[in-house]
């Protein structure tokens, strides 16, 4: 196979020495190679596939949508009649009551809206020197320059150098590191507080108990905006039966970015839900927010997300995300007994690392997983994602943990 694709997060001599990973199809929780293999998918694509590979469903329903008209801007007053009923569909489900909807065409660009718009809202309410936008280490909020300069995973920001002035990052899970940088630098500084329910690619990190509530309420007591970040949380990921975290948590965020599994990766799209006190000044009149992206509100896109929604209700899969969070704890926790792994983190949502006692070994371990017939993938400081589609049965968990511990034998 010719060697042109860049890939991305990738040692592109190491791809061009060893060949490329192809995959042809996928059909539920499995995948198969371009050599006819096949491998359970254990972290749903890239946490997104929440419904399974190969739903024809919504595939017939970008087709019939971009039969009609694939596109059209959504700039000023314009909008597609699919894109205006999804906005509806998602604010009816949205943590928050009445929020207002805007979509971008991904995680990374719905970090950068949340991080604009931030900015300008305090600029609007007459506080043009709260501009200070707060992250954590550990976490991960997509790769473009506001997603990248809150980025707590030390790498992604290596050889960039400083990509966005007032940008600060807090522990990861000590609230009292976020109180104290409030009190040094001062609440009339801060804009917003970025937060993962769980910390995802830096590592599957599950938050202390009480956390989330604790760091939610400095940001009440100190007028800092609480941006939670769903990109791969929401949509029933770890919503416990609901569709997400921050309705399980009581979060009430003030933004919240989403993306991945809104349309389960079958086209790409992200939205960011706004609550109403945010949404307020730019709904009084006579204000432009100039943002917006060419394909935010695709209607193909919205058809599919459409699509993938009537899905995830009609088949329960909400419920089924939280029978995850079981299965996976039972099937999985046992792998710590393993010398190869030092710890097993599991227990809130379908989601679950297996950390190796030696994190070097990472590279390694995804080679031979795939040779166990395991689709895999390091996050953090070599913690093995297992994050399934909730499609995947109790028996079919218990079958990655087998393949998973022969691998790890």
């Amino acid at each position: 196979m010719a060697g042109s694709l860049w890939h991305g997060f990738a040692d592109m001599g190491s791809v061009t020495a060893n060949g490329p990973f192809v995959v042809t199809r996928g059909k539920g929780t499995r995948i198969w190679d371009s050599t006819g293999r096949e491998y359970l998918d254990a972290t749903a694509g890239l946490w997104f596939t929440n419904i399974g590979h190969g739903r024809t469903e919504v595939a017939q329903a970008v087709a019939d949508q971009l039969g009609r008209i694939a596109h059209y801007s959504g700039f000023g007053d314009l909008t597609a009649d699919v894109t205006a009923e999804l906005a509806d569909r998602l604010a009816s489900i949205a943590p928050v009551a009445d929020s207002k909807i805007f979509f971008t065409s991904g995680g990374s660009d719905s970090v950068d809206t949340a991080a604009k718009l931030a900015r300008r809202y305090w600029h609007e309410v007459g506080k043009p020197d709260k501009n200070i936008i707060v992250g954590r280490t550990k976490a991960y909020h997509g790769m473009h320059v506001a997603g990248t300069a809150l980025a707590g995973i030390p790498g992604n920001r290596e050889g960039y150098g400083e990509l966005m002035p007032d940008a600060e990052s807090v522990e990861w899970d000590n609230a009292k590191s976020l109180l104290g940088l409030i009190e040094r630098l001062g609440a009339d500084r801060i804009a917003a507080f970025f937060c993962e329910p769980i910390i995802g690619a830096g590592g599957i990190y599950l938050p202390p108990e009480g956390y989330l509530a604790e760091v939610r309420q400095i940001c009440r007591d100190h007028d800092v905006l609480f941006v939670a970040d769903e990109v791969v949380t929401g949509f029933g990921r770890i919503g416990g039966d609901s569709w997400f975290a921050s309705a399980r948590f009581d979060l009430q965020p003030d933004m919240m970015t989403t993306a991945k599994g809104l349309t389960s990766g079958y086209v790409p799209m992200g939205a960011v839900f706004i609550a109403p006190r945010i949404a307020e000044p730019f709904y009084a009149g006579g204000v432009w927010w100039r943002h917006g992206y060419t394909y935010g509100g695709h209607a193909g896109a919205a058809a599919a997300a459409m699509a993938n929604l009537d899905i995830i209700e009609r088949e329960g899969l909400l419920g089924e995300a939280a029978r995850l969070e079981s299965d996976l704890a039972t099937a999985l926790g046992p792998l710590a007994e393993l010398d190869s792994v030092a710890e097993v983190r599991t227990g809130l949502g379908a989601v679950t690392a297996v950390q190796l006692a030696d994190p070097a070994q990472a590279p390694a371990m995804i080679g031979r997983l795939r040779e166990h017939g395991v689709s895999g993938r390091a996050a953090g400081q070599g913690a093995l994602q297992i994050s399934p589609a909730f499609v995947m049965t109790t028996d079919e968990v218990g079958e990655l943990a087998a393949r998973m511990r022969a691998a790890l034998s």
